[in-house]
């Protein structure tokens, strides 16, 4: 099978899939190749945080021409993966000279399909490309064609639980793996200063208690195949909620804007978190930590791509917060406005390269140390 997800997630990815039991797990570029059965098919899409999707490639054959990956798309037994009355979708990506345009590719494997269909039983399935009982994926690398089933239907960053969202709401997906990369273990507590709709701070309780990444969500397409097995996936949906843990620290997301703690509020109980994580009303720049323990930050402040500020005062106030009111503390914030990192005032500890969308990004981590080691350690020299 094939994981696909983010620049920068890959290895994350593999610890993730080795840790729930796959076979012969191998990083490639945004994506993740491994083996298993139907069973960890199912596993893997519920559990699997960094995940865009689980493809169950098919078959693949080199193809020179229109009329061979006619042909290769229509020698496929697709009676084993659809009913003549079923509704499909397909979906290609292409990195060929041979075949230049994607669009071009799904409209010839339709075909493909529907002949064959029409030709068995005189009936054709239908296509459909908001609620198909079967998503298609056709990947072709310069002459290698490979089919594959999507068994996730919709990217698995749609958690389930997130119905309300601010201006600029940060992935689901890209949220758990900025806070694995960061380390985040569920051992402190932890603080989003600038939660928004409370992504970030939702994703770390879910890491903390060991909660199955996509247990919110309404459904996956492998539950339209002709081999869904609910009795299977119950058991293992079972075995999951039986490894969550207990968590004993706390959990704080806090944004200056109302309306974003309204929603924040309410994406928190759709996820059953209530009673892990808080969310309050307070401004970061006023704020100050409570006690003197470790304390576990992470946070999505605005780039001014979507939100304009002034990026030299912004990012000033972050750093002048941390320094002087954030004693004891990892903080790491992701942001595409490379140039107003130079404006924070202190100096990472590490810097990782990550996107956002489309936007080239940094994930960034600033130690703060507890007493004389800040000014030693931190201050620009």
């Amino acid at each position: 099978m094939i994981a696909k997800t983010f620049y920068g997630f890959e290895e994350i990815l593999v610890r993730e899939l080795t840790n729930l039991g796959a076979q012969k797990v191998i990083a490639g570029n945004r994506m993740v190749s491994f083996y298993g059965d139907i069973g960890f098919m199912y596993k893997a899409n519920l559990c699997l945080r960094t995940a865009l999707k689980i493809l169950k490639p098919i078959t693949s054959k080199k193809i020179r021409n229109e009329k061979e990956l006619y042909d290769f798309i229509q020698s496929i037994q697709w009676e084993d993966y659809l009913d003549s009355n079923d509704s499909f979708a397909i979906y290609t990506t292409v990195n060929s000279t041979i075949f230049r345009h994607s669009q071009f590719v799904s409209l010839k494997s339709k075909d493909a399909i529907v002949d064959k269909f029409r030709k068995q039983t005189g009936i054709r399935p239908t296509v459909d490309t908001k609620y198909p009982d079967v998503t298609i994926q056709v990947h072709i690398q310069q002459d290698l064609c490979t089919v594959s089933l999507d068994s996730s239907g919709g990217s698995l960053h749609h958690r389930g639980y997130r119905t309300a969202t601010n201006i600029a709401p940060i992935n689901e997906v890209l949220a758990a793996g900025l806070l694995l990369l960061s380390g985040w273990d569920g051992r402190t507590d932890f603080i989003d200063p600038m939660c928004g709709s409370g992504t970030i701070a939702i994703e770390a309780a879910m890491i903390a208690c060991n909660i199955p990444a996509n247990l919110n969500r309404k459904e996956f397409a492998f539950e339209k195949w002709l081999d869904w097995d609910m009795d299977l996936f119950e058991k293992i949906e079972e075995a999951c909620l039986n490894k969550t843990r207990d968590f004993n620290h706390s959990i704080l997301g806090f944004d200056k804007a109302p309306s974003a703690i309204r929603k924040a509020k309410e994406n928190v109980e759709n996820a059953n978190l209530t009673d892990f994580v808080k969310i309050k009303e307070a401004n970061f720049f006023d704020s100050t930590k409570q006690d003197d323990k470790k304390l576990h930050m992470v946070f999505n402040p605005p780039y001014g791509e979507r939100l304009e500020l002034d990026a030299e005062e912004f990012y000033g106030s972050i750093g002048d917060t941390l320094k002087q009111r954030y004693a004891n503390t990892n903080a790491w914030f992701i942001t595409s406005n490379l140039e107003a990192l130079k404006y924070v005032g202190l100096r990472p500890s590490r810097k990782i390269k990550v996107f956002n969308g489309k936007l080239e990004s940094r994930l960034v981590k600033y130690e703060m140390y507890a007493g004389s080691k800040k000014a030693k350690y931190q201050e620009k020299s």
